[in-house]
């Protein structure tokens, strides 16, 4: 059992570096305790937007007469949204099986832990050796200590997914992505939602005016949102949650069937022979260098594990750069600054870059361009009016330092400020690119355009 290149994990890092180092001529063993795909593809990114396209297609037909449709007595089946949700995670992971497969990449299952320089034990027997291995362990649900997870009242981003009966209330601890997509999901099939978030606004990472806008949005639809507060406490009995909640008021008790803590992740970072090559770590993430070297020789980490934005298409870039700095392909390292993310909502929300806060603190003299989608033609024609396009230039040289994005299907335009952002490209290479008409992308031109003075639809 030696490999040129033999990876702990198979998520979104783990199996994208696997095929990758394969097309590279090495001979490669990707390690798996659980299912191809990792949490990405079983419990997370595929499976949850699943369930949210199952409360959107819902949402839709309960508001059919505004298209001209008349649906009478439309109802949700719970456990079919459920199982759908889990059949499309179990047939991406075949997919994964099936480009192993294709690729020639060795297969292993169990927990592989190092236990010396270049070599690696799996609790199945087995000993793996390698001349590079690459630590793509991932990350779980973090879990508070005030938030006691039980699995089955108390639960964390797994349990929220294969519920077995939908709860009438649930309480929702975080408004992060997770939290805001969950809180999407189930108030829109009927539980009643309340959210709690430790922060001044919900979506904190996310620009001001999304997370304003976000939160007005989210009251319409019937969700309680409490910001500046925290849980202190759940206690559960009689298969009922108590909730004691310190809000800027002062404490209170809520009640629910379910608390779900969606207060981020942690890396899983235990058990994996980390102490074994003395391999550094720092504030619970592995030590690397711009091209995922550890401290240790030969071994290397990328993903949730490691500094920087813990989402699944960041684990793929790191694990590419991996791959071809070892195979001495001289890749260019990752620029953070330049990382697109995203949360599937409805209306979704996608942002790029500096926040205009961030720009501020940063001393720009800034251009700052915003286009309601309620000016949009294409909006307008599918019912979606809800959110905007807002942009950020550096006034001096005309550099883009953000772009923030909330409304339908924002997270399959935001690519446009990303991959101009990496071009160089000003906010006047923008307005010359003739954007197609009518479409939801117009309105990142028209934006632009309102930050430059040159507005047509506004």
């Amino acid at each position: 059992m030696k490999f040129d290149i033999a990876i702990i994990g198979s998520g979104p890092g783990g199996y994208v570096a696997a095929i990758r180092a394969s097309q590279l001529g090495k001979k490669v063993a990707i390690i798996e305790k659980e299912s191809l795909g990792g949490v990405c593809l079983n419990w997370g990114c595929i499976p949850t937007k699943a369930l949210l396209k199952s409360a959107q297609v819902f949402d839709y037909i309960n508001h059919a007469e505004s298209y001209g449709i008349t649906v009478k007595d439309a109802k949700h089946d719970f456990d079919g949204m459920v199982q759908r949700s889990r059949g499309v995670a179990d047939n991406m992971s075949k997919g994964i099986a099936f480009l192993m497969k294709k690729n020639k990449i060795t297969v292993i299952n169990g927990h592989g832990k190092l236990v010396a320089k270049g070599k690696i034990e799996v609790d199945n027997g087995e000993t793996v050796e390698a001349d590079h291995i690459i630590l793509a362990t991932g990350a779980r649900s973090r879990k508070l200590p005030t938030v006691p997870q039980d699995g089955k009242h108390i639960i964390g981003y797994r349990e929220a997914m294969v519920l077995d009966k939908q709860p009438k209330e649930m309480i929702i601890v975080g408004s992060g992505a997770i939290g805001m997509e969950f809180a999407y999901f189930y108030s829109t099939i009927g539980t009643k939602v309340t959210v709690v978030e430790y922060m001044p606004r919900i979506l904190p990472v996310e620009d001001a005016d999304v997370s304003k806008a976000m939160m007005m949005n989210y009251k319409k639809k019937g969700l309680e949102i409490l910001t500046d507060s925290s849980v202190e406490k759940v206690s559960v009995s009689g298969g009922v949650c108590s909730v004691e909640i310190k809000t800027k008021k002062g404490m209170e008790t809520r009640t629910s069937d379910v608390v779900l803590s969606a207060a981020g992740v942690e890396t899983n970072l235990e058990n994996i022979g980390l102490e074994a090559l003395g391999i550094k770590t720092e504030k619970g993430k592995v030590v690397v260098d711009d091209f995922y070297k550890t401290t240790a020789d030969g071994v290397y980490a990328i993903g949730d594990i490691v500094p920087g934005p813990a989402l699944a298409h960041v684990a793929s870039a790191e694990g590419i750069i991996c791959v071809e700095a070892i195979s001495g392909e001289n890749p260019e390292a990752l620029n953070y600054g330049n990382i697109p993310g995203c949360t599937y909502t409805h209306p979704e929300v996608a942002s790029v870059g500096l926040t205009e806060e961030q720009a501020k603190e940063k001393g720009y003299d800034l251009k700052v361009g915003k286009f309601p989608f309620s000016a949009s033609g294409k909006a307008s024609a599918g019912g979606h009016k809800d959110g905007f396009v807002k942009v950020i230039f550096d006034a001096k040289y005309g550099e883009w330092l953000g772009c923030h994005m909330m409304g339908e299907g924002v997270t399959d335009i935001i690519i446009e400020a990303v991959v101009a952002r990496n071009l160089e490209t000003t906010g006047h290479e923008i307005l010359k690119s003739v954007h197609p008409h009518p479409t939801m992308s117009e309105a990142v031109m028209e934006a632009v355009a309102q930050a430059y003075g040159e507005c047509i639809h506004l």
